[in-house]
């Protein structure tokens, strides 16, 4: 049977030659095991909040504090602002290009706006009026539709249109009267004024006379041709405008079916 050399119970260490063993530090077992427990749990920490950071999309750092042994966690910056796709309407800002920076100069920004439709020139309530429409008429016969009155060497007569110069020896200014506004005078395109002189109509520089204003006004009356007037002279009365042998002159009214077709003209656009 062999020798039984269990362990003597430990109340009775001297008992069959066995003593303790003095060459180990009491406790250092359980020393150890706490060590690794702690060691353990820091582990599993850790592993936690970065798992923590990992979830929110945010990465985490980690500093050590001068060799201390400590570990710090930064907060996660906030993300980024990113403006929606398309035109928010509201202003931009970039920077602006400038040389070397000044002791204690700022950086300046400018500010660009969202460009706008542009506006209207036009001012609202202008003082400025509206210039008044030149009118240009050419004086047609009743009798001789084809014929105009033109002004020929200084003298009106009556001819048919040729070509552009005598279109625009035919074509008149029709203004005011010189001597009576609610009456007729007559310029040329280069500035003279039909009057009558000796009884003919011509074309006269105004001089300013109280004569000249007077022989270049002409009053019109109703004819018996339809849309045609006859042209009366302020210092004549009874005395109007007719053409004989193509010539315009002023004569005394008459009843005659041939003065009448004479003295009745049609007022028509300008010719020129």
């Amino acid at each position: 049977m062999p020798e039984d050399k269990s362990r003597p119970p430990q109340d009775r260490p001297w008992e069959n030659g066995w003593t303790l063993d003095t060459t180990r530090t009491p406790g250092t077992r359980r020393l150890y095991l706490a060590g690794a427990l702690a060691v353990a749990t820091i582990i599993a920490c850790v592993a936690a909040i970065a798992a923590t950071d990992n979830e929110t999309g945010g990465p985490s750092k980690t500093a050590r504090d001068g060799g201390s042994g400590l570990i710090s966690f930064s907060s996660q910056p906030p993300a980024p602002t990113t403006p929606p796709p398309g035109d928010s309407g509201l202003s931009s800002v970039s920077p602006t290009p400038r040389g070397p920076r000044q002791q204690g100069a700022e950086p300046t920004a400018t500010v660009t706006a969202t460009p706008k439709p542009p506006k209207s020139t036009a001012s609202k309530g202008s003082s400025s009026k509206p210039h008044p429409s030149v009118t240009y008429r050419s004086v047609r016969s009743v009798n001789y539709p084809s014929r105009y009155w033109h002004v020929d060497d200084g003298y009106v007569g009556l001819d048919p249109v040729r070509g552009s110069e005598s279109r625009e020896d035919s074509t008149f200014t029709l203004v005011k009267g010189l001597a009576n506004s609610s009456c007729y005078s007559f310029t040329t395109h280069d500035g003279k004024y039909l009057r009558h002189r000796d009884f003919v109509l011509r074309a006269d520089r105004n001089d300013g006379s109280s004569l000249f204003k007077q022989d270049a006004t002409f009053c019109p009356r109703d004819s018996s041709y339809s849309a045609a007037k006859m042209l009366e002279s302020v210092n004549y009365p009874g005395y109007f405008l007719r053409h004989q042998n193509f010539v315009v002159r002023l004569e005394r009214f008459e009843y005659s079916s041939q003065y009448l077709a004479d003295s009745s003209f049609q007022l028509v656009g300008g010719l020129s």
